[in-house]
């Protein structure tokens, strides 16, 4: 199937056969397309946290408003959180990072407002948010990305030190009764010749 296809096919998935697990392997294929994502000047500001074990899921479906019944049945939350802190992540890129990166880092961002700062943090990280929808398409793994959590919750349940959620993602396999899937509920799109154009 070609990627096109993979995305015609894809589709945000609402309901998740709970039974249907995905293998270990591809969770680790997964992990390194994560790993592999791109930023700008390779800054990497993020943090991917998979969560599978059945117990922190149902504690993050309570903060998940309608998204509880994805959490819960789904095979893993993917849980996407940029870097809070501006200090811990300058000494990374400057322990990490070529000396040009840096000084990229500290005359154009770092003037900036801590707000802003973090802002182009979170423009990073949802860069891998749109790898990893693509490539569970392309792999036959369904997805829900979800921004109606509670980050701070979030960040609560899963202890995370230094970092701030921003979104979520549900995978696994379908409800074969979903009636989201395209062959129940065909996709909408504005016309193409809306959204592109050819100068």
């Amino acid at each position: 199937m070609s990627f096109l296809n993979s995305m015609q096919n894809r589709y945000t998935t609402k309901k998740y056969n709970p039974n249907k697990k995905i293998n270990s392997e591809t969770i680790n294929e997964l992990k390194e397309i994560l790993n592999l994502s791109p930023s700008s000047i390779n800054s990497q500001p993020w943090k991917f946290t998979l969560v599978s074990n059945q117990k922190t899921k149902e504690q993050l479906s309570k903060v998940s408003w309608l998204n509880a019944g994805k959490v819960i049945d789904c095979d893993t939350v993917v849980v996407f959180s940029r870097i809070d802190n501006i200090s811990l992540f300058e000494k990374q890129i400057e322990e990490e990072l070529p000396a040009g990166a840096v000084s990229y880092f500290k005359e154009f961002i770092k003037p900036q407002s801590e707000e802003q700062i973090k802002s182009w943090f979170g423009h990073q990280l949802y860069l891998s948010l749109g790898v990893f929808l693509s490539a569970c398409a392309e792999m036959g793994i369904d997805a829900t990305p979800m921004e109606g959590i509670e980050p701070d919750n979030y960040n609560t349940i899963l202890e995370l030190e230094n970092y701030h959620t921003l979104v979520a993602v549900a995978i696994g396999y379908r409800d074969p009764e979903d009636n989201n899937q395209p062959s129940k509920r065909p996709k909408s799109r504005r016309n193409i010749n809306q959204v592109v154009e050819t100068i």
